[in-house]
């Protein structure tokens, strides 16, 4: 018992709390969700793209052919120099020898403009000269220093970063390692092989570092006979620092890129987050009732696009909210009016019957009262049936409706059910079908209550018509009557809730005064319109009422 009472007292308290609740606070832009995927899809595809600059391998291989061309170029020349520089020894034997002298001083101009490495293999194998290993027997080697460096604090991260993805990218580990013995023969080098057999051949392999060694064997002849073999090699700096100077413009493009793409990405996120997020905070503000119709902001105007739309499709639904409450709220205060009169009525009647002893008083006091229910019966009815309705209408399934026939079926019901009172007549231009979309249930309950109203204000012998034609491309119905008219001043209240102008003689509290209403309610919830009229004789007098409905096909 203890809990549950707990839990009823704690209900009350979290209904009003949550009721009173302030609208949930704006999400700031750097945590929208749409800014967030904005930018990750903006910058998906760029990150994509620029991925592709660490794989530059049809570039990298035609910087390697191309070095190895100018290698073997390279080559060429000096073995068509070392060919004519060539001392037979033995002219008997045609033994070609080579003084090391002159070899080295070629070897020194070739490759003092460039950073090649250029070995003299004789065709015995043995290596005879080599650029790098200075005078003398001890194999001391001239290599050249690279130039000195300058610490740039914030560009040394930046490059550590880049050389570490570039070192990480895999590349060419197919390559066999390049391996120098102390002693080097010419069966060391696969080219130079091929060189003393008379063939230029190339070849790379890896120096271990991630890097590559480029080296050509060209074939040293003299008088078409080989007698020795260069071997030019170089290592891959050129390429490696082609490759980085690309790298670097691609990075300089891609950092371009990169900003612009931040800013439109954060633009548009603001165009689509910052509007979506007021408009959310509206609907809140108009959820707590905090707020109402100008609570909206107004984008339609400015913005012509979705959001626009979007904003005025609230702004349109925020009024409409609002229309149909108040019309909720004038509904409850007539029905709580139109109920107090009877309720009052029976009240005073029971009341006075308790006291009187008469059996005439008493029997005219229950007949008092049994109108009184009877009216009561009526009225809860048919604010029952208005209260349905609007929920009813916007739920239903609209479908083709044959005015004609509903009509010709209405008149002829009613004159075969009821033999007194007005008869009615229908007229209809041509004998085509005339349709409409609608729900014919609702739509037939409007023609019925129009049929009523002039059966009560007609006389017993008068006459009723209908007709149905099309109008401007809409679809009209008249129903008139030969009764007394309507006031001038009340051609509009009429359609009023529990507005009731009943012809003399008529007994009180037979009508609700909602049929109009809720036949009004209906014609304007299928696009249409409803109006009184008086019609008028030839002398100018009131000769009937006259309502028309106006449907759209």
């Amino acid at each position: 018992m203890g809990g549950k009472s707990d839990e009823a007292a704690a209900g009350p308290r979290a209904m009003a709390k949550h009721a009173a609740a302030p609208p949930r606070a704006r999400r700031r832009l750097f945590g929208s969700p749409i800014r967030r995927r904005i930018l990750a899809v903006n910058l998906i595809a760029l990150l994509t793209l620029f991925g592709g600059v660490f794989y530059l391998d049809d570039y990298e291989s035609r910087l390697v052919e191309s070095e190895l061309n100018a290698l073997a170029s390279q080559g060429e020349i000096v073995a068509v120099a070392l060919g004519e520089a060539a001392v037979p020894e033995d002219e008997a034997d045609y033994h070609i020898a080579f003084d090391a002298e002159p070899v080295r001083q070629i070897f020194k101009r070739v490759t003092a403009s460039t950073r090649t490495r250029l070995r003299l293999f004789a065709v015995s194998g043995e290596l005879l000269v080599d650029s790098r290993v200075a005078r003398g027997s001890a194999p001391v080697r001239a290599e050249s220093l690279p130039a000195p460096r300058f610490s740039m604090p914030l560009v040394d991260p930046l490059v550590r970063a880049y050389d570490w993805v570039v070192d990480w990218v895999p590349r060419r580990h197919d390559l066999p390692p390049y391996e120098e013995g102390v002693t080097q023969r010419a069966e060391d080098y696969a080219e130079v092989e091929r060189a003393l057999a008379g063939e230029t051949a190339q070849a790379l392999r890896g120096d271990g570092r991630r890097g590559m060694i480029l080296s050509v064997g060209v074939p040293v002849q003299n008088y078409r006979k080989v007698v020795g073999a260069v071997m030019v090699s170089s290592a891959d700096d050129a390429i490696g620092g082609a490759l980085r100077t690309v790298r670097e413009d691609i990075l300089k493009v891609f950092a371009i890129a990169l900003g612009i793409t931040v800013l439109l990405s954060t633009y548009l996120a603001r165009t689509i987050a910052r509007p979506l997020a007021r408009l959310a905070d509206a609907a809140e503000r108009v959820r707590f009732g905090l707020g109402r119709r100008h609570e909206v902001p107004e984008f339609r105007t400015r913005r012509r696009d979705e959001i626009g739309n979007l904003a005025g499709a609230l702004r349109d639904m925020t009024d409409a909210l609002w229309a149909r409450m108040g019309a909720i709220e004038r509904f409850a205060a007539d029905v709580a009016h139109e109920l107090k009169n009877p309720l009052s009525s029976l009240r005073s009647a029971v009341e006075t019957a308790a006291r009187v002893t008469d059996p005439e008083q008493q029997k005219r006091l229950m007949a008092i009262i049994l109108d009184d229910v009877a009216r009561l019966d009526r009225l809860i009815g048919d604010i029952s049936d208005a209260s349905r309705l609007d929920a009813e209408l916007s739920r239903a399934e609209s479908g083709p409706v044959d005015v004609r026939q509903m009509l010709a079926t209405l008149v002829g019901v009613y004159n075969e059910t009821r033999a007194a009172g007005p008869r009615l007549a229908f007229d209809v231009e041509g004998r085509s079908e005339i349709v409409v979309p609608g729900i014919e249930d609702r739509l037939g309950q409007v023609f019925r209550n129009l049929i009523d109203n002039a059966v009560s204000f007609g006389p017993p012998g008068g006459t009723i018509r209908l007709g149905a034609r099309v109008v401007d491309g809409e679809v009209e119905i008249a129903v008139d009557d030969d009764g007394p008219g309507i006031p001038e001043a009340n051609l509009e209240s009429i359609f009023r809730r529990f507005y009731s102008e009943r012809p003399a003689g008529e007994k009180f509290g037979t009508h609700s005064g909602l049929g109009l209403s809720i036949s009004k309610q209906i014609v304007e919830a299928h696009g249409g319109t409803i109006v009184a009229q008086n019609r008028r004789g030839p002398d100018g007098e009131i000769a009937g009422a006259r309502f028309l409905v106006r449907l759209p096909p």
